[in-house]
């Protein structure tokens, strides 16, 4: 029954480890998601500059 015990108390361990990794990793993957959407936005807005700069 104590092996039993153990093995469930390990299990539940590496189950609430697991959990807390694959948040750990959403997270970064939200905030690389939130920088490259801002890097996105820049290279567009240097593109219309130039172009009004060409129509004067």
């Amino acid at each position: 029954m104590k092996k039993l015990l153990a093995a469930m108390i390990a299990a539940l361990f590496a189950a609430g480890t697991a959990v807390a990794q694959e948040k750990k990793d959403e997270k970064k993957d939200t905030k690389a998601a939130a920088e490259a959407k801002k890097d996105a936005g820049k290279p567009a807005a240097k593109k219309d500059e130039k172009k009004e700069e060409a129509k004067k």
